[in-house]
């Protein structure tokens, strides 16, 4: 059985429809990259998976329960966490207290701020530095942070290398592979092709709200990507590459 299966799911903004009968799974352990361009529907997609965006059709299912109409907070408990494009941390809290307002909300599990500065080691310096003093790629690496400080059984990221300079995307990278390869099931929002395709089991892309190609990285040759991304072979099954 899927960790998340998303049926035929519909969510709009006023009367613009983003995203327009997706429908998706995700198995334990599995890492999905979701790409397409500016207004393709994914942070939407993002949003309403974790419910902070509500479906306007169609269903959420996490590990066998309907949770469409569950509210956030309680999605947080039963092992569903959010990084949202912009990390959105509580700039005049340090990196520490940060961390540990999330856990104060999340699930029992191996995860605490010892373990998080391990997983990211450029954040140990830093465990008493305000937040809002940190550099792009340190905000990026605390918001992770601060979503595993919940013991989530699924752990979604939008816009990872969003606006950080490449050392940093780097760093953030380094330690997100290591929690990929540790078994953490991850739904990836990533502008950067390149790097979707290395570290997902699978790659979904969207245009105009709708998933147009999937498969693996393996079947799927960028140039393929590309097509799919920009619309120029919009609903071309996946295939070998």
């Amino acid at each position: 059985m899927s960790l998340l299966a998303v049926e035929s799911l519909d969510a709009s903004h006023g009367l613009v429809s983003a995203v327009r009968g997706v429908s998706l799974e995700i198995a334990e352990g599995e890492t999905l990259a979701l790409v397409g361009a500016n207004g393709a529907g994914k942070t939407t997609l993002l949003r309403t998976i974790a419910g902070a965006h509500r479906a306007g059709a169609g269903r959420v299912v996490f590990a066998g329960e309907d949770v469409t109409r569950v509210p956030p907070y309680t999605r947080v408990k039963l092992g569903i966490a959010l990084v949202p494009e912009g990390r959105r941390l509580f700039g005049e809290l340090t990196v520490e207290e940060n961390l540990r307002l999330a856990g104060d909300n999340g699930r029992k599990g191996p995860w605490n701020v010892e373990a998080v500065l391990q997983a990211f080691p450029l954040l140990q310096p830093l465990r008493r530095a305000r937040a809002a003093n940190l550099s792009g790629g340190e905000q990026q690496a605390a918001a992770i942070g601060r979503a595993l400080m919940s013991n989530p059984r699924l752990l979604l990221l939008d816009e990872v290398s969003l606006g950080l300079a490449p050392t940093a995307v780097d760093d953030v990278y380094r330690s997100l592979e290591r929690l990929i390869e540790g078994g953490t099931t991850v739904l990836i929002v990533e502008q950067d092709l390149g790097r979707a395709m290395r570290v997902a089991d699978r790659l979904a892309c969207m245009l105009e709200g709708r998933i147009v190609l999937e498969g693996r990285p393996d079947e799927l040759s960028r140039e393929r990507v590309t097509e799919a991304y920009f619309g120029l072979h919009a609903g071309t099954a996946p295939g070998p590459a």
